[in-house]
């Protein structure tokens, strides 16, 4: 019942009031430590195994870290009051959801979009993607924005959520350290193909189970919304395995869908040309509405995936008691 009660109210207090850069927070604390890691490795590291055995090491130490300094903290925390450990523990699962700033980003690119100032939408949609955006037409941002969105509705909402319900702040900060870690190294080519493999693929086996959770809520919210939840399902059936992430081609075929229109395509990352397989269909041009289509998504799936996981808490605790 407390976990819970937990995750519902870090959920909520995401909603409320995002994450104030005044606050600290796990993930700047996360970056700086694989930053320093990153600089030690460099200096000492020279050879492709060396690299790669740094990137397990790293993979191990900073996940299972963050587990023992989480819950032994909390548990201290508990035993010397319990409200307190209470709402720190609802604070740092506060911290692994994204709901808020993923969705207010997005409407950022929407709003530069809105009012045709094209600078300033690639400047905003740069925040939330990888790939190089100052060449980026309207179309281009919105596909961009819309596409950050779908794989982030499993990284900044169900994926935290699954954790959070399992496990508590130890478990979904442990989650979020792995993305971090993916966000920063986790690249499968190029400077990072060796320090950032064994990273990359622990992000992937975290987010299996979540994004098809999330695939399985983008039907169910389409439903609810009133769309074709029959085209969501069979557009991410087809297309959701042509991505070659194994779990980001599940969300975005799946919005897709929802949208009736069509990501992928090329792109360009640090001046390398690429090519993502197209999913779904153009049945209206990618634009602003989508973008705000995408958001409401958003929040219809995170809001699902509270009611399911609460209501599962519920009935697991009702019958374990």
């Amino acid at each position: 019942m407390k976990n819970a009660v937990i995750v519902l109210g870090a959920f909520l207090l995401d909603l409320l009031a995002g994450d104030p850069p005044w606050l600290p927070h796990p993930v700047r604390f996360f970056g700086r430590v694989i930053a320093a890691y990153e600089r030690l490795v460099r200096r000492l590291a020279r050879e492709p195994l060396a690299l790669l055995a740094s990137g397990i090491l790293l993979a191990v130490l900073l996940p299972a870290g963050t587990y023992i300094v989480t819950a032994r903290g909390l548990e201290m925390l508990y035993r010397w009051h319990h409200a307190t450990g209470f709402l720190v523990e609802l604070y740092l699962v506060a911290t692994t959801i994204a709901v808020r700033g993923l969705g207010e980003a997005a409407g950022a690119v929407g709003q530069a979009l809105a009012v045709r100032d094209l600078p300033l939408a690639r400047k905003k949609v740069a925040a939330l993607v990888g790939r190089d955006t100052a060449q980026l037409d309207a179309r281009g941002v919105a596909r961009a924005a819309v596409e950050s969105v779908a794989e982030n509705t499993v990284d900044a909402a169900v994926a935290p959520l699954f954790y959070a319900f399992l496990g508590g702040a130890p478990l979904a900060l442990v989650y979020r350290a792995v993305n971090t870690l993916d966000s920063m190294i986790g690249y499968r080519h190029g400077y990072y193909r060796y320090l950032g493999w064994a990273n990359a693929r622990l992000d992937d086996l975290l987010n299996f189970l979540p994004a098809r959770l999330a695939g399985l809520l983008f039907v169910l919210a389409a439903f609810l919304l009133r769309g074709d939840w029959r085209r969501v399902w069979r557009v991410m059936r087809r297309d959701g395995r042509k991505h070659p992430s194994p779990n980001s081609g599940i969300p975005e075929a799946a919005i897709a869908g929802f949208l009736g229109v069509q990501l992928g395509g090329p792109s360009t990352y640090r001046g390398v040309p690429s090519f993502r397989p197209f999913l779904g269909e153009p049945l209206v041009p990618l634009g602003l509405e989508q973008i705000a289509g995408a958001v409401g998504l958003l929040y219809m799936v995170a809001v699902l995936a509270v009611i399911l996981g609460f209501g599962l808490r519920m009935i697991f605790g009702y019958w374990a008691g």
